[in-house]
């Protein structure tokens, strides 16, 4: 089974593809015209082992938030397609993993149930991006994706550092929960459905 997708999106604001293939090895192919969110996503894929095309035109001359929002948006419903009725797959993930200073701690659960815990308190300094966009980037892919994720950033002092903490924990913690679980018979609820 081909747990593969494509996602297009175009509004007055942005133009989006996304190309997604759960069982990959990360490689990437990345184009949002934001750098930084380049490098995260970069990150994002290899960590999670998937294999991750973006390609991204948005109003960039008026911020990051179109784009940045869009393509979570984007990425969320990539991974509800590839998922399709999420037999078979293990449904929960979790991940802690350091970057220097700052730690991130993430769950995901696979769940049709959309929520966001974000409990991160980035340093008030300027950042490649805006640390109020990480946020809004995984509330689109929860909104988008059906599934619920917790985030903390319990501590850290450099921004950078913790936003790459928090896209490298997205990735193990996705890569497990969209694994092949063999034992499982159906969906991975006891009631039945997702």
């Amino acid at each position: 089974m081909s747990r593969l997708s494509r996602i297009s999106r175009k509004t007055k604001e942005t133009e989006i593809t996304v190309e997604l293939n759960l069982d990959g090895g990360g490689q990437v192919s990345l184009a949002t015209g934001i750098p930084f969110l380049d490098h995260m996503l970069h990150l994002f894929a290899a960590h999670g082992y998937f294999d991750l095309t973006v390609q991204a035109a948005g109003d960039l001359e008026v911020d990051q938030h179109h784009t940045v929002e869009d393509i979570g948006i984007c990425l969320g419903q990539a991974f509800r397609e590839a998922l399709g009725e999420k037999a078979g797959v293990r449904r929960f993930g979790s991940a802690r993993v350091p970057m220097d200073e700052a730690l991130a701690q993430v769950a995901v659960d696979l769940s049709n149930r959309p929520y966001l815990h974000f409990q991160v308190n980035f340093p008030p300094y300027p950042a490649a991006l805006d640390p109020q966009l990480v946020k809004e980037f995984w509330r689109a892919v929860t909104l988008h994706g059906g599934m619920t994720l917790h985030i903390e950033v319990p501590y850290g002092e450099n921004t950078h550092h913790m936003m790459e903490a928090i896209f490298k924990a997205m990735g193990r913690a996705l890569d497990l929960a969209t694994q092949p679980e063999p034992r499982a018979q159906g969906a991975p609820s006891t009631k039945g459905v997702l």
